[in-house]
């Protein structure tokens, strides 16, 4: 599994114009194979992470290169929205655990800090 992440630094007083855009936006993510999930997070201040996770590294590039990550990035944000260019950051998922599943193979159990 491979998690995508962009840092976004809004200007303070636009959050609601960021979101907006988001939210208004067309995605293809859904149409794109290896796509598992996509997360928009609103941390402290004017800080945002865009979160999507994928069945492979290889999966998200083929969605860098396609056209539907063109037309889903064809339409930019208002102007002044960002203080600066996202930066972006890609994982590979070393260890998941979910709710329901038990202890991942090789995790240990510790309440010791």
């Amino acid at each position: 599994m491979f998690i995508a992440m962009n840092r976004f630094k809004v200007q303070p007083g636009r959050g609601a114009d960021f979101e907006s855009a988001w939210r208004e936006r067309d995605t293809y993510l859904v149409e794109v194979p290896g796509f598992l999930s996509f997360h928009l997070l609103r941390g402290e201040g004017d800080a945002y992470i865009s979160h999507s996770t994928w069945e492979s590294e290889a999966a998200f590039a083929a969605w860098t290169d396609s056209e539907a990550f063109r037309k889903a990035h064809g339409r930019r944000l208002p102007e002044g929205v960002l203080a600066g260019p996202p930066q972006f950051a890609g994982y590979e998922v070393v260890l998941s655990l979910e709710a329901g599943s038990g202890m991942p193979a090789g995790a240990r159990n510790s309440t010791a800090g």
